[in-house]
């Protein structure tokens, strides 16, 4: 099963695509992960990442796509794959695609969790990181301990740089901009999945393994 996550910064991606990771036994696959591994690894595409990184700017569409072919060829992804956070624009989606008709494969569904603005702005900004173990807490739905150190470790509660209002929006305006057309892309090829991630992660968990289930049902009929 070769699965996209798509929805803005704070929706539940992350969360939703680790719990399908393991129970499909197949890899979460982000690009920032993949980029960090090349740049560790000094691989000759992860030396061309560094470059841009190192001065602050996008890594061109042109090495993340030898990345993920890259790691597409590896031995955990051959029974599917995970992508959270890639593609995040249509020119990317139609490299994947061709990428993967290479490989004789194809996306089976693109999942977007569908989170309003001002719950995203609540998650985010009241979203408070642990500096020691990096235990995440959020003041309104998880909160910490009442002396406001970390219940894991005793560590300082932080809020990132990255979770403040004013950067918050600006995130989600890039994905208004660049993302969101994605939707239409991946609804006209008949792969688009809508979940309400407003709810529980339980819930949102539930209603993606029923919607999934049903791709695979109508495989297996289609098949005999």
């Amino acid at each position: 099963m070769e699965l996209i996550f798509i929805g803005y910064p704070g929706s539940g991606k992350g969360t939703q695509a680790a719990i399908l990771s393991e129970k499909y036994d197949i890899p979460k696959i982000s690009t920032g992960d993949i980029l960090r591994e090349a740049v560790s690894r000094r691989t000759p595409l992860g030396l061309e990442a560094k470059k841009y990184m190192d001065k602050g700017e996008l890594v061109p569409d042109e090495v993340v796509i030898g990345l993920i072919e890259d790691r597409l060829q590896q031995e955990d992804a051959q029974k599917g794959f995970i992508l959270d956070g890639f593609p995040r624009t249509i020119a990317q989606a139609q490299e994947l695609d061709r990428l993967l008709h290479k490989f004789k494969r194809s996306i089976s569904a693109v999942i977007s969790l569908e989170v309003s603005k001002k719950r995203i702005i609540d998650r985010l900004t009241k979203r408070r990181v642990c500096v020691q173990c990096g235990r995440v807490y959020n003041l309104i739905y998880d909160p910490p301990p009442e002396d406001g150190r970390c219940g894991v470790c005793g560590g300082d509660l932080i809020q990132r740089s990255d979770d403040r209002e004013e950067t918050v929006r600006h995130r989600m305006e890039v994905y208004e901009e660049q993302t969101r057309p994605l939707k239409e892309y991946y609804g006209a090829q008949g792969k688009l999945i809508l979940i309400d991630g407003s709810l529980s992660i339980e819930k949102v968990r539930d209603e993606i393994q029923r919607k999934l289930n049903e791709i695979m049902n109508s495989d297996d009929s289609s098949s005999q």
